[in-house]
């Protein structure tokens, strides 16, 4: 999950003035009115996944993809317009003067790419940082610093490492500003998808020209880039899609059921015969609530139990039959589709689909939470499920009063509310109905105001 936080992955590293400086120059040319367009190729290329199918709407890149994106542009991207690269203008177009110190940067820029580079150990007499680049083994030392406070060995860097001047050798090298940190399993899984990926243009090209890596780096380096976006993006999916959701109170916390269904039934018997013989349901002793309910066809619960984190046995799902409706919650939308299922296999057209909601309440996650390596745990208040009941409720009530409804023999309820006779009937419905409210039972609150239904059927308040 750690690769889905914006906190945890990147970090900075000092760069010489002298090389900032002629950073600063390239990213005033990529800005020029007349290169826009193609620094807007490039980029777009690099951060790729960030335009896909809305994807920019949950994360943003990086500051740290941003930049070395913009790295890319200045020292790898040829435009495709047939200008000069941005490197080319700056060393051999004169317009301006630059100071030996900078243009001593020039040609390592040029010759600079992509790694993805080991943390080997400590060099304490030459003050220096070892790296070995996962990609050929090839070893970099970079000048210490206060960055490598959370650096472990084994730990892996995606940047780009520029040679010092005058180092032919190309072991002495700086790490151009901005740093990705993986894990060894992550950075493994991010070279084995460039190398795939280098196995299709070779292939496609009926050459194996990209065998050498710093070659295959330096001509798609951004393939490292929208590869590791796409890791982010599928490591934040991973994350929410396996986010326990817990009620509030109690130690240890009780799986939130926010994955709700509700059907209509006329067949309240036959209904609670068959339940007490679907599979892997029992029935739930539950306290009398002295909610009025007539005759013998009092609520009648019954619950699923399983494993829920560290639990081995809680109730992930539980039906609630009432006179006239089967209350459907679960844990997620995946054990809702397969009781779902099972409940058409069994009952057929005695029970009739009203409507379903499978997504949580709305959560804004903080950076930390995303974090940590275990299933994030979030707390539903009593306040928030009342809120997500009362939203669920709000469209099926009133959608309720214009459909069919088989406790008023197939006649809409609005309708029937025209005559005398009916309108008693469906008073008594909304009753119900109202003292039947998972609100009252969940939260401890009706999640629903019943006069606005009755209001749209016509009846009075009560």
């Amino acid at each position: 999950m750690k690769l889905a936080s914006e906190t945890t992955a990147g970090f900075w590293v000092p760069v010489a003035p002298s090389l900032e400086a002629l950073l600063g120059r390239l990213e005033s040319l990529s800005l020029e009115p007349g290169f826009a367009a193609q620094s807007q190729i490039a980029l777009g290329l690099a951060l790729q996944p960030y335009f896909e199918g809305g994807v920019g709407a949950l994360m943003s890149p990086l500051q740290q993809e941003t930049t070395l994106a913009n790295l890319v542009l200045y020292a790898d991207f040829y435009p495709q317009d047939g200008q000069l690269t941005l490197i080319e203008q700056l060393r051999d177009v004169i317009t301006e003067h630059i100071s030996q110190e900078e243009r001593e940067w020039l040609d390592p820029l040029k010759h600079s790419a992509l790694d993805l580079v080991e943390f080997v150990s400590v060099d304490e007499q030459g003050q220096r940082l070892v790296f070995r680049s996962i990609g050929n083994a090839r070893v970099y030392r970079v000048p210490d610093g206060a960055f490598r406070e959370g650096l472990q060995p084994g730990q892996v860097l995606l940047t780009r490492l520029i040679r010092e001047p005058g180092d032919v050798e190309w072991e002495r090298a700086v790490i151009a500003g901005a740093a990705i940190a993986l894990s060894n399993e992550d950075a493994q899984a991010l070279l084995n998808a460039a190398r795939d990926y280098q196995r299709q243009v070779e292939i496609s090209a009926g050459s194996f020209e990209l065998g050498d890596w710093p070659e295959f780096a330096k001509r798609y380096g951004h393939v490292l880039l929208w590869t590791f976006a796409r890791m982010r993006v599928a490591a934040l999916v991973d994350a929410v899609r396996n986010i326990h959701y817990v009620t509030e109170g109690g130690d240890p916390y009780l799986p939130y059921l926010f994955a709700l269904a509700l059907y209509d039934h006329t067949e309240y018997g036959y209904i609670n015969e068959m339940l007490g013989g679907l599979e892997g349901f029992e029935r739930e002793a539950v306290a009398s609530s002295g909610s009025g309910a007539s005759g013998s066809k009092v609520p009648q619960h019954y619950v699923q139990r399983g494993a829920f984190g560290l639990l081995q046995s809680v109730v992930v799902a539980r039906l609630i039959l009432t006179a006239t409706q089967l209350w459907v919650e679960c844990d997620s939308r995946e054990r809702l589709d397969t009781i779902k299922h099972a409940l058409a296999a069994t009952f057929g057209f005695s029970l009739h689909f009203r409507g379903e909601t499978y997504t949580p309440p709305p959560r804004r996650l903080k950076a930390s939470e995303l974090a940590v390596e275990e299933p994030l745990t979030l707390v539903i208040s009593r306040e928030e499920d009342r809120a997500f009941l009362s939203g669920f409720l709000e469209t099926l009530y009133l959608e309720w009063a214009e459909r069919n409804c088989p406790s008023l023999g197939n006649h809409m309820p609005r309708h029937a509310a025209t005559s005398d006779a009916g309108r008693k009937q469906v008073s008594a419905l909304i009753a119900d109905m109202e003292r039947q409210d998972p609100g009252i039972r969940r939260a401890g609150q009706a999640s629903f105001d019943y006069n606005k239904l009755r209001a749209h059927v016509g009846l009075d308040e009560q």
